[in-house]
């Protein structure tokens, strides 16, 4: 399993396809072929965003590396767009999925009560056929679930299995000809993070793992003086998705704040991989992107710590651009013996009207894995400064 792409409903595509590309260096993909009806156009043609997309629906792409983010606005006041808007802030509607086996992942969301949106349809582009299906989530939540597969040879036999789920320069909605450029700052979704209701973790941690055959990993329970929070993270079989799972620890908690204004389930972040975190923020800041700042005192905590595994000037630099910093030797934090993983973390302010979504950029050096406690605790406490500047927090 693999993220395929991520379907963002905003209120003008077009300025935010702009945004993209200017504030984060996404580049606009002219033309691509992806199932009307999963665009919500109704019509089993391919769309193309030079075109006048759907009747009530505007929807434009862009890319950065292996990362594809579809965003649509409503045409008309009967756009499902529109619909989704008079209930929720802009945010993220639906998350797509590269999967192996998808008539068996709808059996299982039948047999677990899930809500199948759209059945499973099947499309041929190119010499590849395409298989799509969608499923209601968590809210308003959905997930598009895509597999594909190439021709047979004689013996039945798929010859074009080679073709990896979000691979850069082979996603299926894209012409062959089509490739990202080499200089894109992002690698691929590092993870999504979904919020849920109070109470709410235990039942979406067993739909994941029912479903969408996820399994634990890390968990945090992070507590404040002021507020507080429950996660899950959630790991695709072949760990290539990370999902972690919020729920508040307590009323005022900055999850609550955001089910409030979201009203209801949803998406609080996604994060963004990249190789070079320090000069990607630089070229950010430049641009004028919004990024959320780091206590004041956290650096000289930093170097505090026993075992830092960068030199003081390096940490300098990383603190020149507000960087999160954390790092652990035990195995489950890294693989590599020989040096200490080290993760590299920082947060946007968040992007839409509402302080409901944002994005995380990451950076992990020597095979880091799962999630610094130290930089969660960080950004939890950082997020709670932008709660008491809106008088969200008591």
């Amino acid at each position: 399993m693999k993220i395929d792409h991520v379907h963002f409903y905003v209120e003008d595509a077009k300025v935010w396809r702009d945004c993209f590309v200017r504030h984060l260096g996404f580049e606009v993909v002219p033309d691509c072929a992806i199932p009307a009806t999963f665009l919500e156009k109704g019509d089993d043609i391919p769309w193309n965003p030079k075109e006048d997309n759907a009747f009530h629906t505007c929807t434009h792409v862009v890319n950065s590396g292996a990362i594809y983010f579809l965003l649509s606005s409503p045409l008309l006041p009967t756009s499902p767009v529109a619909e989704f808007l008079r209930y929720h802030p802009p945010g993220v509607a639906d998350v797509a999925f590269c999967v192996e086996n998808l008539e068996e992942i709808i059996s299982l969301a039948r047999v677990h009560g899930a809500k199948i949106l759209q059945p499973i349809q099947q499309y041929k582009y190119g010499q590849e056929y395409i298989k799509c299906s969608k499923i209601a989530a968590w809210g308003s939540l959905t997930h598009t679930l895509i597999e594909r597969r190439g021709q047979t040879d004689e013996g039945g036999r798929d010859t074009h299995r080679i073709r990896e789920c979000g691979s850069v320069g082979k996603d299926p909605w894209l012409p062959p000809s089509f490739s990202p450029s080499s200089s894109s700052w992002f690698t691929g979704i590092d993870h999504i993070v979904l919020n849920v209701n109070a109470g709410d973790l235990e039942h979406a941690v067993a739909w994941y793992e029912n479903i969408l055959n996820f399994q634990g990993q890390q968990t945090f329970n992070i507590q404040t003086s002021r507020s507080g929070l429950h996660s899950q993270v959630m790991v695709s079989r072949n760990g290539d998705v990370q999902l972690p799972i919020n729920q508040p620890g307590s009323a005022n908690s900055q999850i609550q704040e955001f089910l409030n204004l979201n009203r209801g389930s949803g998406i609080q972040h996604i994060a963004l991989r990249t190789r070079n975190i320090v000069h990607a923020i630089a070229q950010f800041r430049a641009t004028g992107l919004s990024l959320l700042p780091v206590p004041k005192d956290y650096y000289s905590q930093i170097r505090q710590r026993k075992g830092l595994p960068i030199t003081s000037d390096e940490l300098d630099t990383i603190a020149g651009q507000e960087i999160l910093v954390d790092w652990k030797e035990e195995t489950f934090f890294g693989l590599n013996n020989n040096q200490t993983p080290l993760l590299l973390q920082i947060f946007t302010q968040p992007i839409f009207g509402q302080p409901t979504f944002f994005f995380e950029f990451i950076e992990r050096r020597h095979q880091a894995q799962g999630f610094g406690e130290g930089n969660f605790r960080t950004l939890f406490a950082a997020i709670e400064n932008e709660q008491i500047k809106r008088g969200s927090l008591g």
